[in-house]
This record gives structure tokens, C-alpha cells and sequence, in this order.
């Protein structure tokens, strides 16, 4: 289980290696919200998503002569191109396997980082199946997008950030939204914020239809979600909670928020407008509704947009939806 001994682990490993992303601020932002908001732009982070902290988290700590093998990995995009790049960076193949209606942008730019890509079609293969065969025919590692420790320890270096860079603000209490798919990045969020900043309340952040975190913490198991694609929020459209982050979100955060894709896209114009950073829909969820949707939320919000790989053709449709 992952502990925050392994995420300062993680984080050593990932020293001169994953970006320190900021914290910001907006006046018009906080007008809009009624409350503080200060947003981590993970979208900021070595290929556009806060997914490289964990792949390269799990890459490093593979011994030498498994790691040299290679690894796999399953993602829509951003788990992709951090383990994509992750490897690269440690001269070793990669194979991901993508579903077939994956933003073009993460298709080309995951190959454009050397790995081989293997598409699915997401309704009607079972990519578990086509994982197993590949990584039994080459030898390969299996990089987890969520449910595996080490990923999750590399994950948690963003709350370990989120806790110094708050203390600099004079920040003691804060509620913490986290775009939430599987579980992996709030679970690390979580656990190194209860050690380094207990005053602060962790909130997984989804999608109308894709809220399968929120409903399972709600009902105390794990629920699934009907349908499997149909989002904009594409980055964190996943089954159902792992089994391996449900505990530790059920311990540790508070209860889910959800957001319509069109306030998904009304963050991606505002993140763009008043922040001058580009996220994606799935990305912005949590800012959304720290935007929309803040009736239960304190007076200080910190939202993290956790990734900006967004196809042109949606950030347009945000930008003349909305304005910039």
C-alpha cells in the first residue's frame, strides 16, 4: 500500500526530472466562485499532464534487467504519452494500447514519443485481453494507469507540492478538487496532503454519467458506470474505481462534485482567458466545479487542472462557446 515514505520516494526519483508546476490565482476567478480559488496546472507538466510523475515513478523503480524489456500500458491519452515519454527517457521500448476514438492529438503525439501504439476498439474488444497477450509474447511490464502503488507514490508528489506551496500563501485549511478517473491521482493527493496538511479536504471531481468515484463513496462500494465513452472529460472516463485507491479514498476525501461537460468546457475558456494555460475538459472538471458548483466548499478552494491535451477542434469549441 502506498505510504508517504513512498511518495517522497517517488519524489527523490523524480528530482531534475518532472516539472515543479506553480499555483495561481485570479481575481475574476475568485469573483466568479464567491471564494478564494488557486488552481495547480498540471497541465503544465511534461506532456501536458500530471500522468508522467507516476510513469516515470513506477519505470524507475523496476530493476534493471526487467526494466530493459520494455512496458505496456493502457490509457486514452495522457497515461500513454507519460509512459511513453517515461521510457524513452530510459531507453526502453513502450507499447500502449489506445482505444480506437482517442483524441487525435494523444494518439500522435504518444507515438511521436516512440512507443508503439495498438488501437481498440473500446466497446467491443477487452484490451485486458489484448495486454496479455502482448506482455506474455515480449516480456513486457505492465505500467498501471492507476491501481499500482508506485504510480500512485509518483502521483502524490503533487500534494506533496500543494502542501509547501499553500503554506507560502499562509494557506491552513483549504478544500482540494482533484479530476478523478480511477482513483490514482487523488489517492496520492490524498494521502501526502493527510501527512503534510491535514487541514486540507480532498474532492474527487467527475462528469455527469462517468461519476462512478462520487456514487461508489456515496454507497461505500464500488459502482461501475453504465457506458464506457460519450464524454468530452474523455482523460477520466475509466469503468469504476480501482481496487486499490476505493480505500484509500473512501478514508480520506470528501465527497464527489460533478459537472456537466458544457461547465467543463466553460472552464477550459476561463482557465484560458484569465490564467493563460490550456486544459482540457476532463482536465477542468475540477476547476469547474470549484467554479459552479462550490455551495459545500469552504472559503479557500485549490483546484488542480490535471492535464492539457486537448484536441483543436474542442478548444475552439470552448473558446466560441464561451468567449476568451
Amino acid at each position: 500500500m502506498t505510504d508517504i515514505a513512498m511518495i517522497e520516494a517517488a519524489r527523490a526519483r523524480l528530482d531534475g526530472h518532472a516539472r515543479r508546476t506553480p499555483l495561481l490565482s485570479s481575481p475574476f476567478l475568485d469573483d466568479i466562485a464567491g471564494r478564494r480559488i488557486f488552481v495547480k496546472p498540471e497541465c503544465l507538466q511534461h506532456t501536458g499532464s500530471f500522468k508522467f510523475r507516476g510513469a516515470w515513478s513506477a519505470i524507475s523503480a523496476l530493476s534493471p534487467d526487467v526494466r530493459t524489456k520494455g512496458v505496456i500500458a493502457f490509457s486514452s491519452g495522457n497515461h500513454a504519452q507519460g509512459v511513453a515519454l517515461a521510457a524513452r527517457m530510459h531507453g526502453i521500448p513502450s507499447v500502449i494500447i489506445m482505444p480506437s476514438d482517442a483524441p487525435r492529438i494523444k494518439i500522435e503525439n504518444t507515438r511521436a514519443y516512440g512507443a508503439e501504439v495498438v488501437l481498440y476498439d473500446r466497446l467491443n474488444e477487452d484490451r485486458d485481453v489484448i495486454g496479455a497477450r502482448l506482455s506474455q509474447e515480449r516480456g513486457l511490464t505492465l505500467i498501471k494507469p492507476f491501481d499500482e502503488p508506485l504510480v500512485i507514490a509518483g502521483q502524490g508528489t503533487t500534494g506533496l507540492e500543494i502542501a509547501e506551496q499553500a503554506r507560502e500563501e499562509g494557506i491552513e485549511k483549504a478544500d482540494v478538487l482533484v479530476p478523478t478517473g480511477g482513483g490514482g491521482f487523488i489517492s496520492g493527493v490524498a494521502l501526502a496532503l493527510n501527512a503534510k496538511a491535514p487541514g486540507f479536504l480532498v474532492h474527487p471531481c467527475e462528469p455527469e454519467g462517468f461519476d462512478d468515484v462520487t456514487r461508489s463513496l456515496a454507497s461505500g462500494k464500488i459502482e461501475r458506470n453504465a457506458t464506457q465513452g460519450g464524454s468530452l472529460c474523455d482523460a477520466i472516463v475509466t469503468p469504476q474505481p480501482g481496487n486499490i485507491t476505493f480505500p484509500i479514498m473512501s478514508k480520506l476525501c470528501g465527497a464527489g462534485l460533478v459537472v456537466s461537460d458544457d461547465e467543463a468546457l466553460h472552464a477550459v475558456a476561463l482557465a484560458f482567458s484569465r490564467l493563460k494555460i490550456v486544459v482540457e475538459p476532463g482536465g477542468a472538471v475540477a476547476l469547474a466545479a470549484a467554479l459552479f458548483h462550490g455551495e459545500t466548499l469552504g472559503d479557500t478552494v485549490i483546484a488542480v487542472c490535471s492535464g492539457g491535451n486537448i484536441d483543436p477542434d474542442i478548444f475552439r469549441m470552448a473558446l466560441d462557446r464561451f468567449g476568451a
